[in-house]
């Protein structure tokens, strides 16, 4: 999965006393798109017009790979030679050389939507500041703002040797599992058997956690459950929502093309038979 890039660490401890130097590494998005050359971040000496004052610290890599955000898209006369915006969902399916770069990428989205979302105060709509003792946005009157982590289930579905696989209406195009984010006053486990009901009209039992991962492109966690079908196993499938909702045995599973998502790594240990 994304997040398993042993024998590399990712450390988010927050230090707002670093500075970038000249080398250090720099994330500017725009909505999805990141400022990018091939699998290369640019570093601050790249960006003309910038200081050292202007990113803020994210987080490091190894121990000697500190992370930065300029919060903003750089202008385009001054986007470094050979650099462009290219979607975090293009880069998804990209081969990179350094194995913790997805992670960093979709982590620092996830702060950079944080930072960008909320400049302001939803309380009385004034400027919000960096706190200087930990991770969270301040305003004068008092309100205290910290990173919004969104939770979500996947879930696997089983029928004895079979499992139930989803395509999604719009959007990703490869095998999927049901998954949905939980809404307020709900428990994971309610999530998995209301998602599975409204997508595909079935009843599940015995709900079980397998794992869970960050998916900072949309600022959630995912949390997955295998569960089993609870009786009837006709499939109401939610057309507005799905294009294909379908058992299939163990050998008829098809993965997805890359190793980055834990609905993948589910698919895969059922297919294989661990589960």
């Amino acid at each position: 999965m994304i997040q398993d890039i042993y024998p590399h660490k990712l450390n988010n401890r927050f230090d707002p006393s670093k500075r970038p130097d000249e080398n250090s590494l720099i994330f500017s998005f725009s909505g999805l798109d990141l400022l990018i050359k091939g699998e290369t971040l640019p570093r601050l000496s790249d960006l003309k017009g910038i200081s050292a004052d202007d990113p803020v610290f994210l987080f490091t890599i190894d121990g000697d790979k500190d992370f930065f955000l300029y919060r903003g898209a750089v202008s385009p006369e001054n986007i470094p030679e050979g650099f462009e915006y290219i979607n975090v969902r293009t880069l998804r399916g990209k081969g990179f050389a350094e194995k913790y770069m997805p992670l960093a990428i979709y982590t620092g989205l996830h702060l950079a939507h944080w930072y960008g979302n909320f400049k302001y105060c939803g309380r009385c709509g004034k400027p919000t500041r960096p706190d200087d003792k930990e991770r969270a946005l301040r305003c004068d009157c008092g309100n205290v703002i910290y990173p919004v982590i969104a939770p979500a289930v996947i879930v696997g579905v089983t029928n004895g040797d079979k499992i139930l696989v989803t395509k999604y209406r719009t959007g990703y195009g490869h095998f999927a599992l049901v998954a949905g984010f939980t809404e307020i006053g709900e428990t994971l486990e309610e999530t998995v058997a209301r998602e599975v009901m409204e997508e595909t009209g079935l009843k599940v039992k015995n709900i079980r956690y397998y794992k869970s991962q960050p998916w900072g492109i949309v600022c959630d966690l995912l949390v997955g459950f295998f569960c089993d079908v609870d009786g009837d196993d006709t499939i109401k499938m939610d057309e507005s929502e799905l294009k294909v909702a379908e058992w299939r045995s163990r050998a008829d599973v098809e993965l997805q093309p890359d190793q980055f998502s834990l609905t993948n790594e589910m698919m895969t240990v059922f297919k294989n038979g661990l589960i």
